[in-house]
């Protein structure tokens, strides 16, 4: 299996980009060339970087069947071998590139140059000029070798200074040697089909790139044959300052050309399977994205932009303008980026606002960081606003914004306020109605309490910019209520109020005596108990007494039968001591002494 088959496998696996084939492009309708909005529809769906590979030259040249195996299929792009050219108008292909992730590659296949039914040479001359302005990559196909007669086949390139321009004034028309006319043109390819010279020159071995450098060699002089020589050459040279050249040869034998789609990769021809392969190769790996003028990357879209921009320009008679279509290409995007940095900041201003807000800083301050990340998203999705006319247009958008805020704040607060204060208010209100306050000093009441709700409308927190401003009108707007009240007040008679002094002292009379007999019968009740309270001591104290002298009595007694029992103890030591000492004595002098001696002791 070559390489553009392996290529093609992966793109079946990794692809993201669901074109089962190719579509045309620009239709090439009775000589008026139209975009088809299904292939821009396409485009518009394509975020990623493009490399973009068209491929032009004479129809019946084998365009399609390179592009295809640039696809990695074997179908797709209509093959021809007949003498009528089968693409009409500019097809287009897109699939994931194999060899730059998130990248898409788009294929671009061309009305075949120099087709026989068709006289419009003018049309080709826009086809060719078309290839150059929207792809990265230039492949001009033939057949055979770069003689003179290939070389006549590219007039369409001495022409481009005539079908294109650089730059929108008019004195700007003539190009030819400024570097903002090639500094756009893509990279050029020259595909050399059914090749069968032998590469060398003097004896010598060479390139496919040497040869094709020796094929635009310049020759010397001034004469008219000489110029008409070097002139497509001298374009090409110019116009192209990076070529690249590949030979092919013929795929396989001729009968089997017209059914080369269906045939198999072992049944071509082995070197043109090779060749095919470095040529794919090389498509893969060098060629660029498309960019625009300021390194401007080239996504779906912007190829779109530069489509219609260019086709337009065309339809209505003028020349396609690199200049014009890069502004064009500007205000869609810097109106886009716009309207994406808006969106961004209604989402912010969504996500983190919340209304009323308690002061108006507060919400400014949410404004500028929302601000802040809107401009950011701005400038990442704008480019060429020199003038800045784009990032004015969003500031002013922005203050736009800013004084809707504002004034949804105000509107929020006040609403808010205005529902707070009738919840609060509303039972104030009912007792007017009632006539609660319809009494003397019923206003400084009415004043109290109002004084009251308010302090409680005070405390509700988040009530917004407009809580004094709604709670002044509010309290204006009920004033007549309050001089109704106070002058209700004031209107009551003398006589009404004297009443009321009288009811009041009556009140207060009755009261004083009900009080003072309360005091007197509680006097009364204090001195029963404390009659009670005295008896009972008395009762109390005596019987202490009693108990007292009865164990002090018995104390005494006690006391007594201790002092005669202590007597009796020492009479019954002393008597023990004389008994004793007697019958020591009657042992001594007898008993007769001892007898008179105890009677004079006693």
């Amino acid at each position: 299996m070559d390489l553009c088959s392996r290529q093609g496998d992966t793109l079946d696996m990794a692809s993201e980009i669901h074109m089962p084939g190719p579509v045309c492009l620009i239709e090439n309708t009775k000589g008026q060339l139209v975009p088809n909005p299904e292939a821009l529809k396409i485009l518009s769906a394509i975020k990623q970087p493009l490399v973009v590979v068209a491929v032009v030259g004479l129809y019946r040249t084998g365009k399609s069947y390179l592009l295809n195996k640039l696809a990695g299929k074997n179908k797709g792009f209509s093959l021809g071998y007949t003498v009528q050219s089968h693409t009409k108008g500019i097809w287009m292909w897109c699939v994931p590139h194999p060899e730059k992730p998130s990248h898409t590659l788009v294929l671009l296949d061309t009305e075949g140059l120099g087709d026989v039914e068709k006289d419009d040479n003018q049309n080709n001359s826009w086809i060719f000029a078309l290839a150059i302005l929207l792809s990265s990559t230039f492949v001009y196909n033939s057949v055979g070798t770069i003689n003179q007669q290939a070389i006549d086949q590219l007039h369409y390139v001495t022409k481009l200074t005539e079908r294109i321009r650089a730059k929108s004034s008019p004195g700007d028309s003539e190009v030819k040697d400024s570097a903002d006319f090639v500094s756009f043109f893509p990279d050029f390819v020259w595909a050399l089909r059914d090749f069968s010279l032998e590469l060398e020159a003097n004896g010598q071995p060479i390139t496919a790139d040497e040869y094709l450098e020796l094929s635009l060699k310049l020759k010397q002089g001034t004469n008219i044959k000489t110029e008409s020589f070097n002139e497509p050459r001298f374009c090409i040279r110019k116009f192209f300052p990076k070529k690249k050249c590949f030979i092919f040869d013929r795929p396989t034998q001729r009968k089997y050309l017209a059914h080369l789609e269906k045939l198999q990769e072992e049944d071509l021809n082995p070197e043109f399977r090779e060749q095919v392969a470095d040529f794919c190769s090389y498509i893969f790996k060098s060629s660029k994205t498309k960019t625009l003028s300021g390194d401007i990357t080239v996504n779906g879209p912007r190829l779109e932009s530069l489509v219609l921009t260019y086709v337009n320009a065309i339809s209505s008679g003028d020349l396609p303008c690199m200049e014009n279509a890069v502004l064009a290409l500007a205000q869609i995007e810097n109106s886009a980026a716009v309207k994406k940095a808006i969106a961004h900041y209604d989402q912010q201003m969504r996500q983190k606002l919340r209304l009323p807000t308690d002061t108006l800083q507060e919400l400014l301050d949410l404004h500028r960081a929302s601000e802040k990340e809107a401009i950011k998203v701005f400038m990442k999705n704008s480019f060429k606003d020199v003038d800045l006319k784009y990032q004015e247009e969003l500031r002013i958008c922005l203050v736009a914004k800013q004084d809707d805020f504002c004034k949804q704040n105000v509107k929020a607060s006040s609403d808010h306020c205005v529902a707070l204060l009738q919840h609060i208010f509303s039972p104030l209100e009912e007792d007017v109605k009632r006539g609660t306050f319809a009494k003397p000093g019923g206003y400084y009441l009415f004043l109290q309490k109002r004084q009251e709700l308010t302090n409680k409308y005070y405390q509700v927190p988040r009530k917004g910019i407009q809580a004094e401003e709604t709670l002044r009108k509010y309290l204006e707007s009920k004033q007549d209520v309050a001089d109704t009240l106070l002058k209700t007040d004031q209107s009551l008679t003398e006589k009404e109020k004297e009443s009321q002094v009288q009811r009041v002292r009556a009140e207060c009379a009755e009261g004083a005596q009900k009080m003072l007999d309360e005091m007197q019968k509680k006097n009364e009740q204090m001195m029963e108990e404390k009659e009670k309270s005295h008896l009972e001591y008395v009762k109390q104290l005596t019987e202490k007494m009693e108990k007292d002298k009865t164990e002090f009595q018995a104390e005494q007694q006690r006391i007594l039968e201790l002092k005669l029992q202590e007597q009796a103890r020492l009479f019954e030591e002393r008597f023990q001591k004389v008994q004793n000492e007697k019958e020591a004595n009657e042992r001594k002098t007898g008993n007769n002494t001892n007898n008179v001696h105890i009677c004079n002791i006693l």
